[in-house]
Protein backbone atom coordinates (compact mmCIF):
# COMPACT_ATOMS: atom_id res chain seq x y z
CA UNK A 1 0.00 0.00 0.00
CA UNK A 2 1.32 3.22 -1.06
CA UNK A 3 2.58 5.70 1.61
CA UNK A 4 0.48 8.82 1.75
CA UNK A 5 2.04 11.76 -0.11
CA UNK A 6 3.19 14.78 2.18
CA UNK A 7 1.53 18.51 1.53
CA UNK A 8 4.20 20.95 -0.27
CA UNK A 9 6.20 23.09 2.39
CA UNK A 10 4.15 26.12 1.52
CA UNK A 11 6.53 29.14 0.29
CA UNK A 12 7.07 32.02 2.89
CA UNK A 13 5.41 35.54 1.89
CA UNK A 14 8.13 38.19 0.18
CA UNK A 15 8.91 40.04 3.09
CA UNK A 16 7.99 44.19 2.47
CA UNK A 17 9.80 45.83 4.93
CA UNK A 18 12.46 46.71 2.47
CA UNK A 19 10.09 47.92 0.15
CA UNK A 20 8.58 50.18 3.15
CA UNK A 21 12.07 51.28 3.66
CA UNK A 22 12.71 52.27 0.29
CA UNK A 23 9.02 53.91 0.05
CA UNK A 24 10.10 55.75 3.12
CA UNK A 25 13.30 57.11 1.44
CA UNK A 26 11.55 58.07 -1.30
CA UNK A 27 9.08 60.03 -0.28
CA UNK A 28 11.29 62.14 1.48
CA UNK A 29 13.75 62.49 -0.96
CA UNK A 30 10.90 63.84 -3.51
CA UNK A 31 9.76 66.49 -0.96
CA UNK A 32 13.45 67.81 -1.19
CA UNK A 33 13.24 67.56 -4.68
CA UNK A 34 10.36 69.47 -5.10
CA UNK A 35 10.95 72.10 -2.44
CA UNK A 36 8.43 71.16 0.13
CA UNK A 37 11.46 70.13 1.79
CA UNK A 38 14.96 72.45 2.27
CA UNK A 39 17.72 69.67 1.12
CA UNK A 40 19.90 71.11 3.71
CA UNK A 41 16.82 70.43 6.10
CA UNK A 42 16.57 66.94 4.73
CA UNK A 43 20.70 66.11 5.00
CA UNK A 44 19.59 67.08 9.16
CA UNK A 45 16.85 65.11 9.64
CA UNK A 46 18.41 61.96 7.94
CA UNK A 47 21.43 62.33 10.03
CA UNK A 48 19.86 62.36 13.00
CA UNK A 49 16.76 59.82 12.60
CA UNK A 50 18.58 57.55 10.02
CA UNK A 51 18.61 54.80 12.95
CA UNK A 52 14.47 55.10 12.86
CA UNK A 53 14.70 53.49 9.45
CA UNK A 54 16.29 50.54 11.17
CA UNK A 55 14.28 50.30 13.78
CA UNK A 56 11.24 50.79 11.56
CA UNK A 57 12.50 47.41 9.37
CA UNK A 58 13.13 45.22 12.78
CA UNK A 59 9.61 46.19 13.57
CA UNK A 60 7.91 45.21 9.88
CA UNK A 61 10.52 41.61 10.58
CA UNK A 62 8.85 41.11 13.72
CA UNK A 63 4.94 41.50 12.85
CA UNK A 64 5.99 39.20 9.72
CA UNK A 65 7.48 36.27 12.03
CA UNK A 66 4.50 36.53 14.31
CA UNK A 67 2.54 35.91 11.52
CA UNK A 68 4.27 33.37 9.73
CA UNK A 69 4.02 31.46 13.17
CA UNK A 70 0.50 32.05 13.84
CA UNK A 71 -0.27 31.01 10.07
CA UNK A 72 2.23 27.45 10.86
CA UNK A 73 4.15 28.96 7.89
CA UNK A 74 8.17 29.62 7.83
CA UNK A 75 8.99 32.86 8.23
CA UNK A 76 11.19 34.43 5.43
CA UNK A 77 15.05 35.62 6.61
CA UNK A 78 16.57 39.50 5.44
CA UNK A 79 17.93 38.02 2.43
CA UNK A 80 21.06 38.88 0.13
CA UNK A 81 19.10 42.43 -1.29
CA UNK A 82 18.23 43.20 2.31
CA UNK A 83 21.45 42.70 3.55
CA UNK A 84 22.87 45.30 1.53
CA UNK A 85 20.29 47.64 2.01
CA UNK A 86 21.27 47.55 5.94
CA UNK A 87 24.75 48.26 5.31
CA UNK A 88 24.45 50.97 3.03
CA UNK A 89 21.99 52.88 5.66
CA UNK A 90 24.13 52.05 8.47
CA UNK A 91 27.02 53.22 6.24
CA UNK A 92 25.78 56.46 4.96
CA UNK A 93 23.93 57.40 8.00
CA UNK A 94 27.01 57.04 9.85
CA UNK A 95 28.76 58.88 7.49
CA UNK A 96 26.01 61.74 7.76
CA UNK A 97 25.93 62.09 11.66
CA UNK A 98 29.47 62.67 11.86
CA UNK A 99 29.45 65.44 8.91
CA UNK A 100 26.43 66.99 10.97
CA UNK A 101 28.52 67.04 13.83
CA UNK A 102 31.76 69.11 12.00
CA UNK A 103 31.61 72.96 11.49
CA UNK A 104 31.71 73.29 8.05
CA UNK A 105 32.02 77.44 9.13
CA UNK A 106 35.29 76.93 10.38
CA UNK A 107 36.62 74.42 7.95
CA UNK A 108 35.48 77.16 5.59
CA UNK A 109 37.13 79.32 7.50
CA UNK A 110 40.59 77.09 7.56
CA UNK A 111 40.57 76.29 3.72
CA UNK A 112 40.07 80.38 3.25
CA UNK A 113 37.04 79.65 0.98
CA UNK A 114 36.67 83.63 -0.25
CA UNK A 115 34.43 83.77 -3.11
CA UNK A 116 30.86 83.20 -3.37
CA UNK A 117 30.99 81.65 -6.49
CA UNK A 118 33.22 78.90 -4.87
CA UNK A 119 30.52 78.48 -1.64
CA UNK A 120 28.04 78.09 -4.45
CA UNK A 121 29.50 75.56 -6.31
CA UNK A 122 30.36 73.45 -3.24
CA UNK A 123 27.28 73.75 -1.07
CA UNK A 124 25.09 74.34 -3.62
CA UNK A 125 22.55 77.34 -4.03
CA UNK A 126 23.59 81.22 -5.24
CA UNK A 127 24.10 84.31 -4.00
CA UNK A 128 21.86 87.36 -3.52
CA UNK A 129 23.23 90.90 -2.74
CA UNK A 130 21.36 93.83 -0.77
CA UNK A 131 22.55 96.32 0.19
CA UNK A 132 21.22 99.43 3.68
CA UNK A 133 21.51 102.45 4.86
CA UNK A 134 21.31 103.35 8.70
CA UNK A 135 22.25 106.66 10.83
CA UNK A 136 22.27 107.81 14.31
CA UNK A 137 23.48 110.34 16.41
CA UNK A 138 26.45 109.80 18.70
CA UNK A 139 25.95 111.20 22.07
CA UNK A 140 28.79 113.34 23.10
CA UNK A 141 31.81 111.55 24.91
CA UNK A 142 30.10 108.40 23.39
CA UNK A 143 31.01 105.39 22.66
CA UNK A 144 30.35 102.22 19.90
CA UNK A 145 30.10 99.00 19.82
CA UNK A 146 29.93 96.98 17.34
CA UNK A 147 29.45 93.18 16.63
CA UNK A 148 29.70 91.53 13.02
CA UNK A 149 29.73 87.59 13.23
CA UNK A 150 30.53 87.37 9.38
CA UNK A 151 31.70 90.01 7.19
CA UNK A 152 34.01 93.09 6.90
CA UNK A 153 34.22 96.05 9.35
CA UNK A 154 35.41 99.79 8.10
CA UNK A 155 35.84 102.59 10.20
CA UNK A 156 36.30 106.16 8.66
CA UNK A 157 36.17 109.41 10.21
CA UNK A 158 32.68 111.35 10.18
CA UNK A 159 31.83 115.21 8.70
CA UNK A 160 29.36 115.39 11.25
CA UNK A 161 28.38 114.23 15.07
CA UNK A 162 25.99 111.47 13.34
CA UNK A 163 27.12 107.75 12.88
CA UNK A 164 26.32 106.68 8.98
CA UNK A 165 26.33 103.37 8.18
CA UNK A 166 26.85 101.70 4.57
CA UNK A 167 25.17 98.29 5.07
CA UNK A 168 26.38 95.45 1.97
CA UNK A 169 24.54 91.99 2.40
CA UNK A 170 25.55 88.35 0.58
CA UNK A 171 22.89 85.87 1.39
CA UNK A 172 23.43 82.15 0.17
CA UNK A 173 20.42 80.04 -0.59
CA UNK A 174 18.52 77.96 -3.27
CA UNK A 175 16.17 80.41 -3.75
CA UNK A 176 15.51 84.30 -4.19
CA UNK A 177 12.41 83.81 -1.77
CA UNK A 178 14.40 82.20 0.68
CA UNK A 179 17.16 84.96 0.39
CA UNK A 180 14.53 87.98 0.45
CA UNK A 181 12.86 86.08 3.98
CA UNK A 182 16.48 85.44 5.32
CA UNK A 183 17.48 89.13 4.45
CA UNK A 184 14.63 90.27 6.26
CA UNK A 185 15.39 88.11 9.71
CA UNK A 186 18.85 89.94 9.46
CA UNK A 187 18.78 93.68 9.09
CA UNK A 188 21.27 95.10 11.44
CA UNK A 189 20.39 96.57 14.61
CA UNK A 190 20.93 99.77 16.18
CA UNK A 191 20.63 100.21 20.07
CA UNK A 192 21.33 102.88 22.26
CA UNK A 193 21.90 103.10 26.57
CA UNK A 194 23.10 106.08 28.08
CA UNK A 195 25.79 106.88 26.21
CA UNK A 196 27.05 103.61 24.59
CA UNK A 197 25.39 102.80 21.25
CA UNK A 198 25.48 98.85 19.69
CA UNK A 199 25.49 98.49 16.10
CA UNK A 200 24.83 94.50 15.41
CA UNK A 201 25.05 92.77 12.13
CA UNK A 202 22.55 90.50 13.13
CA UNK A 203 23.91 87.78 10.50
CA UNK A 204 22.65 85.10 12.31
CA UNK A 205 18.87 86.28 13.20
CA UNK A 206 17.83 83.40 10.51
CA UNK A 207 20.00 81.10 11.95
CA UNK A 208 23.04 79.83 10.11
CA UNK A 209 22.18 81.03 6.79
CA UNK A 210 25.19 81.93 5.24
CA UNK A 211 24.57 85.82 5.39
CA UNK A 212 27.75 87.93 5.19
CA UNK A 213 27.17 91.90 5.99
CA UNK A 214 29.93 93.93 5.64
CA UNK A 215 29.91 97.54 6.72
CA UNK A 216 31.06 101.05 6.37
CA UNK A 217 30.84 102.71 9.45
CA UNK A 218 31.43 106.85 9.41
CA UNK A 219 31.54 107.99 13.29
CA UNK A 220 32.87 111.41 15.19
CA UNK A 221 36.70 110.95 15.48
CA UNK A 222 36.70 110.96 19.02
CA UNK A 223 34.54 107.84 19.19
CA UNK A 224 35.81 105.19 21.69
CA UNK A 225 35.18 101.57 20.02
CA UNK A 226 34.65 98.65 20.91
CA UNK A 227 34.40 95.98 18.06
CA UNK A 228 33.22 92.43 18.00
CA UNK A 229 34.34 90.61 14.59
CA UNK A 230 33.94 87.23 13.36
CA UNK A 231 35.05 85.60 9.88
CA UNK A 232 35.96 89.19 8.19
CA UNK A 233 38.48 91.77 8.20
CA UNK A 234 38.42 95.05 10.36
CA UNK A 235 40.14 98.12 9.43
CA UNK A 236 40.47 101.88 11.12
CA UNK A 237 41.52 104.81 9.72
CA UNK A 238 42.49 108.28 11.02
CA UNK A 239 40.47 107.99 14.93
CA UNK A 240 41.52 109.50 18.06
CA UNK A 241 39.77 107.49 20.45
CA UNK A 242 40.78 104.25 22.46
CA UNK A 243 40.14 100.70 20.61
CA UNK A 244 38.94 97.70 22.04
CA UNK A 245 39.35 94.52 19.28
CA UNK A 246 38.27 90.98 19.76
CA UNK A 247 38.57 89.54 16.42
CA UNK A 248 38.23 85.69 15.39
CA UNK A 249 39.95 84.54 11.84
CA UNK A 250 40.67 87.92 9.59
CA UNK A 251 43.05 90.64 9.90
CA UNK A 252 42.67 93.62 11.72
CA UNK A 253 44.38 97.03 9.89
CA UNK A 254 45.03 100.24 11.62
CA UNK A 255 46.22 103.59 10.69
CA UNK A 256 47.47 107.13 11.66
CA UNK A 257 45.31 106.47 15.19
CA UNK A 258 45.87 108.56 18.49
CA UNK A 259 44.79 106.37 21.59
CA UNK A 260 45.18 103.53 23.34
CA UNK A 261 44.72 99.94 21.07
CA UNK A 262 43.69 96.58 22.27
CA UNK A 263 43.80 93.26 20.30
CA UNK A 264 42.50 89.98 21.42
CA UNK A 265 42.78 87.91 18.33
CA UNK A 266 42.01 84.25 17.89
CA UNK A 267 43.42 83.09 14.59
CA UNK A 268 43.77 86.32 13.34
CA UNK A 269 46.32 88.78 11.74
CA UNK A 270 47.39 92.26 12.39
CA UNK A 271 48.50 95.24 10.84
CA UNK A 272 49.48 98.39 13.08
CA UNK A 273 50.94 101.57 11.83
CA UNK A 274 51.49 105.46 12.78
CA UNK A 275 49.79 104.42 16.26
CA UNK A 276 50.18 107.51 19.11
CA UNK A 277 49.42 105.35 22.24
CA UNK A 278 49.67 102.00 23.66
CA UNK A 279 49.46 99.20 21.79
CA UNK A 280 48.16 95.51 23.66
CA UNK A 281 47.87 92.22 21.16
CA UNK A 282 47.43 88.69 23.18
CA UNK A 283 45.67 85.43 22.17
CA UNK A 284 46.48 83.48 19.38
CA UNK A 285 47.55 85.66 16.39
CA UNK A 286 49.41 84.88 13.09
CA UNK A 287 51.08 87.48 11.67
CA UNK A 288 51.64 90.54 13.37
CA UNK A 289 53.43 93.97 11.73
CA UNK A 290 53.22 97.01 14.22
CA UNK A 291 54.97 99.98 13.42
CA UNK A 292 55.96 103.63 14.47
CA UNK A 293 54.23 103.64 17.98
CA UNK A 294 54.54 106.51 20.05
CA UNK A 295 53.65 104.76 22.74
CA UNK A 296 54.63 101.00 24.64
CA UNK A 297 54.22 97.49 23.13
CA UNK A 298 52.86 94.98 25.09
CA UNK A 299 52.45 91.26 23.05
CA UNK A 300 51.02 87.97 25.15
CA UNK A 301 50.01 85.01 23.57
CA UNK A 302 50.90 82.51 21.01
CA UNK A 303 52.20 84.04 17.35
CA UNK A 304 51.88 81.19 14.81
CA UNK A 305 53.93 82.72 11.92
CA UNK A 306 56.24 86.33 12.24
CA UNK A 307 55.84 89.20 14.41
CA UNK A 308 58.08 92.69 12.96
CA UNK A 309 58.40 95.66 15.42
CA UNK A 310 59.42 98.87 13.28
CA UNK A 311 60.34 102.35 15.52
CA UNK A 312 58.72 101.87 19.43
CA UNK A 313 59.32 105.24 21.60
CA UNK A 314 58.38 103.26 24.37
CA UNK A 315 58.97 99.82 26.33
CA UNK A 316 58.01 96.65 24.46
CA UNK A 317 56.98 93.15 26.23
CA UNK A 318 56.98 89.81 24.73
CA UNK A 319 55.25 87.11 26.64
CA UNK A 320 54.70 83.41 24.61
CA UNK A 321 55.12 79.84 25.60
CA UNK A 322 58.90 80.23 24.07
CA UNK A 323 59.96 83.62 24.58
CA UNK A 324 60.01 86.02 27.16
CA UNK A 325 61.49 89.66 26.19
CA UNK A 326 61.26 93.16 27.29
CA UNK A 327 63.18 96.21 26.54
CA UNK A 328 62.72 99.98 26.78
CA UNK A 329 62.73 101.06 23.23
CA UNK A 330 63.11 100.63 19.70
CA UNK A 331 64.35 103.12 16.85
CA UNK A 332 64.99 100.27 14.32
CA UNK A 333 63.55 96.76 13.56
CA UNK A 334 63.01 93.70 15.10
CA UNK A 335 61.57 90.18 13.37
CA UNK A 336 60.72 87.16 15.19
CA UNK A 337 60.02 83.79 14.32
CA UNK A 338 59.57 80.52 14.99
CA UNK A 339 63.06 80.13 14.61
CA UNK A 340 65.06 83.20 14.59
CA UNK A 341 64.83 86.63 16.66
CA UNK A 342 66.86 89.40 14.87
CA UNK A 343 67.18 93.03 16.00
CA UNK A 344 68.67 96.34 15.29
CA UNK A 345 69.13 99.77 17.18
CA UNK A 346 67.48 98.77 20.24
CA UNK A 347 68.00 100.00 23.59
CA UNK A 348 67.94 98.46 27.31
CA UNK A 349 67.62 97.41 29.95
CA UNK A 350 66.71 94.22 27.84
CA UNK A 351 66.09 90.65 29.12
CA UNK A 352 65.27 87.78 27.09
CA UNK A 353 64.86 84.13 28.04
CA UNK A 354 64.12 81.85 24.91
CA UNK A 355 64.80 78.82 23.22
CA UNK A 356 65.75 77.15 19.91
CA UNK A 357 65.94 80.32 18.21
CA UNK A 358 69.28 81.72 16.52
CA UNK A 359 69.37 85.38 17.60
CA UNK A 360 71.02 88.57 16.38
CA UNK A 361 71.14 91.74 17.93
CA UNK A 362 72.77 94.74 16.09
CA UNK A 363 73.43 98.29 17.97
CA UNK A 364 72.27 97.24 21.36
CA UNK A 365 72.73 100.09 23.94
CA UNK A 366 72.05 99.65 27.74
CA UNK A 367 71.64 96.68 30.18
CA UNK A 368 71.29 93.12 28.79
CA UNK A 369 70.29 89.90 30.49
CA UNK A 370 70.20 86.84 27.77
CA UNK A 371 69.51 83.15 28.32
CA UNK A 372 69.13 81.03 24.89
CA UNK A 373 70.02 77.13 24.69
CA UNK A 374 69.86 75.00 20.94
CA UNK A 375 70.62 78.28 19.09
CA UNK A 376 73.41 80.67 18.11
CA UNK A 377 73.64 84.38 20.21
CA UNK A 378 75.36 86.91 18.24
CA UNK A 379 75.18 90.21 19.70
CA UNK A 380 76.56 94.12 18.52
CA UNK A 381 77.25 96.50 20.91
CA UNK A 382 77.06 100.14 20.54
CA UNK A 383 76.87 101.78 24.01
CA UNK A 384 76.72 98.95 26.44
CA UNK A 385 75.84 99.02 30.08
CA UNK A 386 75.89 95.55 31.67
CA UNK A 387 76.14 92.44 30.09
CA UNK A 388 75.16 88.74 30.89
CA UNK A 389 74.64 85.96 28.12
CA UNK A 390 74.01 82.41 28.96
CA UNK A 391 73.65 79.75 25.78
CA UNK A 392 73.77 76.79 25.88
CA UNK A 393 74.51 73.80 22.96
CA UNK A 394 74.85 76.95 21.13
CA UNK A 395 77.95 79.55 20.13
CA UNK A 396 78.18 83.34 21.19
CA UNK A 397 79.64 86.09 19.45
CA UNK A 398 80.15 89.23 20.64
CA UNK A 399 80.97 92.33 18.94
CA UNK A 400 82.84 95.55 20.53
CA UNK A 401 82.93 98.86 19.46
CA UNK A 402 86.29 100.84 19.40
CA UNK A 403 87.16 102.92 21.93
CA UNK A 404 84.45 101.28 24.42
CA UNK A 405 85.24 100.76 27.97
CA UNK A 406 84.70 96.97 29.40
CA UNK A 407 85.12 94.15 32.09
CA UNK A 408 84.82 91.06 30.02
CA UNK A 409 84.74 87.42 31.67
CA UNK A 410 84.04 84.30 29.62
CA UNK A 411 83.84 80.73 29.95
CA UNK A 412 82.93 77.90 28.28
CA UNK A 413 82.68 74.12 28.69
CA UNK A 414 83.49 71.47 25.43
CA UNK A 415 84.09 74.83 23.45
CA UNK A 416 86.73 77.56 22.93
CA UNK A 417 87.43 81.00 23.01
CA UNK A 418 88.56 83.27 20.17
CA UNK A 419 89.32 87.34 21.51
CA UNK A 420 90.44 90.09 18.59
CA UNK A 421 91.81 91.87 21.87
CA UNK A 422 95.01 91.47 23.66
CA UNK A 423 93.38 93.01 26.20
CA UNK A 424 91.53 89.79 27.16
CA UNK A 425 94.00 86.80 28.47
CA UNK A 426 92.60 83.75 26.93
CA UNK A 427 92.56 80.18 28.45
CA UNK A 428 91.51 77.20 25.90
CA UNK A 429 91.47 73.83 27.81
CA UNK A 430 90.22 70.39 26.61
CA UNK A 431 86.86 71.11 28.59
CA UNK A 432 86.80 74.33 30.23
CA UNK A 433 87.64 77.74 28.62
CA UNK A 434 88.11 80.92 29.97
CA UNK A 435 88.97 84.74 29.02
CA UNK A 436 89.41 87.75 30.99
CA UNK A 437 90.19 91.29 31.01
CA UNK A 438 89.64 94.98 30.66
CA UNK A 439 89.00 97.81 27.90
CA UNK A 440 89.32 101.05 28.97
CA UNK A 441 89.05 102.20 32.97
CA UNK A 442 85.96 101.94 34.91
CA UNK A 443 83.75 99.99 32.20
CA UNK A 444 80.22 98.15 32.75
CA UNK A 445 81.09 94.43 32.50
CA UNK A 446 80.37 91.86 30.06
CA UNK A 447 79.79 88.28 30.99
CA UNK A 448 79.68 85.28 29.00
CA UNK A 449 78.50 81.76 30.10
CA UNK A 450 78.47 78.99 27.58
CA UNK A 451 77.69 75.26 27.33
CA UNK A 452 78.79 72.96 24.34
CA UNK A 453 79.55 76.05 22.18
CA UNK A 454 82.39 78.24 21.33
CA UNK A 455 82.90 82.23 22.15
CA UNK A 456 84.03 84.93 19.84
CA UNK A 457 84.54 88.37 21.41
CA UNK A 458 85.38 90.02 17.83
CA UNK A 459 86.50 94.22 17.70
CA UNK A 460 83.64 95.91 15.45
CA UNK A 461 83.81 99.65 13.85
CA UNK A 462 82.22 102.51 14.42
CA UNK A 463 78.32 101.28 14.53
CA UNK A 464 75.71 103.85 12.74
CA UNK A 465 72.52 103.96 14.56
CA UNK A 466 69.75 105.96 13.48
CA UNK A 467 69.01 109.10 15.98
CA UNK A 468 66.61 108.21 18.48
CA UNK A 469 62.69 109.86 17.39
CA UNK A 470 62.16 112.73 20.11
CA UNK A 471 60.63 111.57 23.10
CA UNK A 472 56.73 112.93 23.72
CA UNK A 473 55.95 115.84 25.95
CA UNK A 474 55.08 114.70 29.57
CA UNK A 475 51.60 115.18 30.41
CA UNK A 476 50.92 117.89 33.10
CA UNK A 477 51.62 116.24 36.26
CA UNK A 478 52.73 113.64 35.18
CA UNK A 479 56.44 113.40 34.36
CA UNK A 480 58.05 110.46 33.08
CA UNK A 481 59.02 107.37 34.99
CA UNK A 482 63.06 106.80 35.09
CA UNK A 483 64.08 103.03 34.07
CA UNK A 484 65.83 101.46 36.83
CA UNK A 485 69.03 99.96 35.20
CA UNK A 486 70.40 96.45 36.18
CA UNK A 487 72.77 95.20 38.69
CA UNK A 488 76.02 94.67 37.42
CA UNK A 489 76.33 90.88 36.25
CA UNK A 490 78.87 88.32 37.53
CA UNK A 491 80.26 85.43 35.41
CA UNK A 492 78.42 82.41 36.58
CA UNK A 493 80.64 79.14 37.06
CA UNK A 494 80.69 76.29 34.55
CA UNK A 495 78.65 73.66 35.43
CA UNK A 496 79.80 70.37 36.12
CA UNK A 497 78.94 67.44 33.64
CA UNK A 498 76.47 65.94 35.96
Amino acid sequence: MASPMMPPTPRPHRSIAGPVVLILMGVLFLCGTMGILEIHSLERLFARFWPALLILWGVIKLIEYEQAKRLGQPARGIGVGGVFLMLFLIVTGLIATQAARLNWKDIGEHIQIGDDEGLDEIFGGSTFNYSDELSQEIPAGGSLHVTDERGTITINVADTKTMKVSVRKKVRAEKEQDAENYNSKTKPQITVADKIVTLNANTQGAGDKGVTTDMDIYVPVNTSLTITSGRGDVTIAGMSSNVDITHHRGEVNINDHTGNVTLNLDGSSARLAHLKGDVTIQGKANEVAVEDVDGAVHLNGEFQESVRLVRVSKAVTFRSSRTEMEFSRLDGRLDLDSGDLRADSLTGPMRLTTHSKDITLEGLSGDLRLEDQNGTVSVGLHKPGNIQIDNRKGDVQVTIPPNTAVKVEARTREGEIESDFDEIKVDNRDRESSASGSLGANGPRLALNCEKGSIEIRKGTVAVVPPAPPAPPAAPGKPGKATKALPAPKAAPVESEN
